[in-house]
């Protein structure tokens, strides 16, 4: 199989921001695109997903976060203290 070459332009300050990312996580800015470009071929899709840990999230937040995402996706996220309340005494009995 031939390679072919890829060139694009991009932002100079995100480059270097990228290969910082890149080197953080253990490889080179070409791999990484290498191994963007067939990953998204075989599953026909992005499939992963690859942060850094950030020193600033708090697990307490996240977890509020997560729970508001799960009371808005079950309709429930204007529920009043008394109804919260209400559910908690029922689901104790």
């Amino acid at each position: 199989m031939a390679n072919a070459l890829v060139q694009f332009r991009v932002d100079e300050s995100e480059k270097i921001e990228a290969i910082q990312i890149c080197e953080k996580l253990g490889m080179n800015l070409p791999a990484y695109l290498r191994m963007c470009m067939s990953r998204l071929v075989q599953e026909q899709g992005i499939p992963f997903s690859m942060k850094l840990a950030s020193e600033e999230v708090n697990p307490g937040i996240a977890a509020m976060k997560k729970a508001s995402l799960i009371a808005a996706e079950r309709g429930i996220a204007d529920m009043t203290l008394d109804e919260i309340n209400a559910e908690i005494k029922e689901a104790r009995k």
